[in-house]
């Protein structure tokens, strides 16, 4: 018996280079909820009918068939959700900050409990696999509702001697790569602090911000303690600069962001800035190379690169660069591109046809400058919105493969011989928002991140959030923080600060 058993252990089918393990569908069912045909904008606690009288379509990238109808907010439906939210400011600012703590609680258990509901909406609107929605998206807005819910009545102890308030009415710009959480990001602290809130979901993913205006109604919120305005450019460039708000607090592309700091300087509004980034992803000969492997493929590929501080330019020290190379080229071959919904999706479709376009200009750009471009050989499907993961190989410091954000999932590799010759690299960009360091030596990682203009640094990990650690980054990835401390310290003013 033991000898048979032997010569079928030893006769199971191995993988050669490029093939993969072929898996049964999986998909994720819809039939616990319902998309409504048409969405509305929320405010003052109610669904009402938009003002312009319009609405657009949001589509599902996987498939390009149109989901639902969506009110289309112009500047006299901004106006209102604004108006609500300043009428409801005083109120809520008195609120004890037990019983505001009660209310963003509410709203994480909520969420919880609705967790498969809007996982899969989130996969249908915006194109990411629903392992992705289902295991991080979710459960991340709810930690972070959870943690901010704590600190609420707690204020004085997070500041102690510095007597913080409530801002006021803070107009809040989100961007389509992870709505709900960016929404939980935004609204979580907001709440927990005292302020009311207009936000404005991005207009290619606006559902889950909506079906979360439910979870608020259910929670028995006030209203006008946050409204919700759908549309473009035009309705973001409506909150933003709405007289009523103290405070913006905007999250999406550096060229936006600098609009609205040009739109709001002088005139006295509290503003955070969360923007784009480049980062760059160091390994050192002596890392445990597969794990780094796994780190970088997280990195960059995650969310189909639909991340800012995605780790889009990987520094390679010079002796491991070829064999790294030979490993990522058949760990990409292994990522399962296809329908977000199967349960087996690694990676799902392109946001939106507008961003495919951008992805595929920018590394055509990157194959007319010379570099070698390595991607999966994996079959996309026809329909709908795809790219297949990607990396450069002989790029130099200047292509535009290796400065411009592409925000898709697309590498480029570069190499460095020693320590001092990686902070160079990693430092030459116009961004500094995220990097990741891998190596055997906990002396060198501290010396390289001491070195590193980049507000969030990993070590030997990649892409790990947690509610109490601040997120944010320097030069053109922005200012201000949000998680933690630091980030609730961007929703309050100190004026009668005993330090003063």
């Amino acid at each position: 018996m033991a000898g048979k058993q032997a010569t079928q252990s030893a006769a199971k089918p191995t993988l050669s280079f490029g093939e993969k393990w072929c898996y049964a569908p999986a998909p994720e069912a819809t039939d616990h909820f319902e998309v409504a045909d048409r969405h509305e904008l929320f405010i003052n606690g109610e669904f009402v009918k938009p003002k312009s009288g319009q609405y657009f379509d949001t589509i599902n990238p996987a498939t390009e068939e149109k989901i639902s109808e969506v009110a289309l907010a112009n500047a006299a439906d901004v106006d209102r959700a604004a108006k609500a939210a300043k009428k409801a400011a005083e109120s809520w600012r008195k609120l004890p900050g037990e019983h505001r703590a009660r209310y963003v609680f509410r709203i994480a258990r909520i969420l919880q409990e609705r967790a498969r509901e809007f996982a899969a909406l989130e996969s249908l609107d915006g194109g990411k696999p629903i392992r992705e929605a289902r295991d991080v998206d979710v459960p991340l807005a709810a930690a972070h509702f959870f943690y901010h819910a704590g600190w609420a009545d707690k204020l004085d102890l997070a500041f102690p001697g510095e007597r913080p308030e409530p801002i006021g009415v803070v107009g809040q710009v989100i961007p389509w790569n992870f709505p709900l959480l960016m929404a939980a990001w935004k609204l979580a602290p907001a709440l927990a602090c005292g302020n009311t809130v207009v936000l404005k979901p991005a207009e290619t993913t606006p559902l889950t911000a909506l079906r979360l205006a439910e979870v608020m109604q259910q929670a028995e919120l006030p209203p006008g303690v946050v409204n919700i305005v759908t549309g473009a450019g035009e309705t973001g460039g409506a909150v933003v600069e709405h007289p009523a708000m103290d405070k913006v607090a905007f999250t999406g592309s550096t060229a936006v962001g600098k609009a609205i700091q040009k739109a709001l300087a002088g005139k006295g509004t509290d503003l955070t800035l969360e923007l784009g980034g480049k980062a760059a992803h160091v390994i050192f000969e002596d890392a445990a190379i597969d794990q780094a492997v796994e780190g970088v493929v997280r990195g960059i590929y995650f969310n189909q690169g639909h991340v800012c501080c995605a780790g889009s330019r990987l520094l390679l020290q010079e002796s491991i660069h070829d064999i790294f190379v030979q490993k990522l080229a058949r760990r990409i071959e292994r990522i399962r591109v296809g329908d977000p919904m199967d349960k087996n999706t690694d990676m799902g479709a392109i946001n939106s046809q507008e961003q495919l376009a951008r992805i595929e200009a920018l590394v055509k750009s990157g194959e007319e400058e010379g570099a070698v471009l390595h991607q999966s050989s994996c079959t996309l499907p026809k329909k709908g919105f795809w790219f297949a993961p990607s990396f450069f190989t002989g790029v130099s410091q200047t292509n535009r493969v290796v400065q411009d954000e592409i925000f898709g999932p697309v590498l480029s590799i570069l190499t460095f011989r020693t320590p001092e010759e990686a902070v160079e690299k990693a430092n030459n960009t116009p961004y500094g928002l995220s990097a990741g360091i891998w190596t055997d030596k906990g002396s060198r990682i501290l010396w390289m991140a001491d070195r590193m203009r980049a507000g969030v640094i990993w070590n030997n990990t990649y892409n790990r959030f947690d509610p109490a650690s601040p997120f944010g980054g320097f030069k053109e990835s922005g200012f201000g923080r949000e998680g933690g401390r630091q980030g609730m310290r961007a929703y309050l003013r100190f004026p009668g600060s005993l330090s003063q």
